[in-house]
């Protein structure tokens, strides 16, 4: 496979006009429509190895959320109800009627959203290292915090925030992955960064978008994650009858077990 950078994400980037800003995304394939929403610090590219691989049997759109990648900042708090009509301007756009979703860490909340505003749009949802539970006490107020500190040390802080989602053996075995993934999170910008950390602080609790909907659910958790509990999410998966899979790695499983995940994704995706 040749460069992601020079076969795909040059190649097949395009943008709307959503609010009067720029939205940046890629559509490959043709088929059953796949979205794919990134996480936190994160853009479009963190799906580099699994795009071509299921765009084979789909179409599919991955799309860079408000600040960050190539898609700009829309005020000062990128709530996930925002984030979910940014996404659904892409489908109007594409007149697009029926999708399966599957969303990183900060993407699943906004799938999570997108799905609450409109679930006949739904065939499946994938959680793919995140949660349906809003942020508990503890976790607002950290977020509250690294605002406060990113403004006067944002290199740090978001190399220190990116950095400590993979567990310790993982940093050295990873390390190449780790500094590419790196170098784009520091891309984003700090207005960004605040109002994604803003927009995820103040989420709410949406179990019951899971528990009262019919369309293929599935979490994808890793073992070692360090800030989302696999028990905790496997107790939530139970609760709102949904399938889990959990794989050997942290919260990163794109980059910790890509084969696995892809797999699993796969089968997802054509159960759907």
């Amino acid at each position: 496979m040749r460069q992601w950078k020079d076969t795909y994400f040059c190649k097949m980037e395009k943008s709307l006009s959503f609010k009067n800003i720029k939205i940046s995304y890629t559509d490959s394939g043709k088929g059953p429509v796949v979205v794919l929403l990134h996480g936190f610090l994160e853009n479009k590219r963190m799906w580099k190895e699994i795009v071509p691989k299921v765009s084979n049997t789909n179409r599919v759109l991955a799309i860079d959320l408000l600040g960050h990648g190539q898609t700009d900042c829309l005020g000062y708090v990128h709530s996930m109800e925002l984030m979910a009509d940014e996404v659904l301007a892409v489908l109007k756009l594409l007149r697009i009627r029926k999708i399966t979703i599957i969303g990183h860490s900060m993407g699943g909340y906004v799938s999570l959203a997108l799905a609450d505003k409109r679930p006949e749009m739904i065939r499946g949802l994938c959680l793919l290292n995140s949660t349906s539970l809003s942020d508990d006490i503890e976790r607002k107020k950290l977020r509250e915090r690294a605002n406060k500190m990113v403004q006067s040390n944002f290199t740090n802080m978001v190399r220190m925030s990116f950095v400590n989602l993979f567990g310790e053996e993982n940093k050295a075995v990873f390390a190449f992955e780790i500094e590419n993934a790196l170098n784009d999170a520091l891309k984003t910008s700090l207005q960004g960064y605040m109002a994604c950390q803003e927009g995820m602080r103040i989420r709410p609790n949406r179990m019951a978008v899971l528990k009262n909907n019919s369309f293929k659910k599935l979490y994808i958790l890793g073992k070692k994650d360090p800030v989302l509990s696999v028990k905790e999410a496997l107790e939530e998966a139970k609760e709102t009858q949904t399938e889990s899979v959990v794989l050997s790695g942290g919260h990163m499983s794109h980059i910790e077990n890509t084969n696995e995940l892809l797999i699993a994704l796969q089968k997802f995706v054509k159960q759907c």
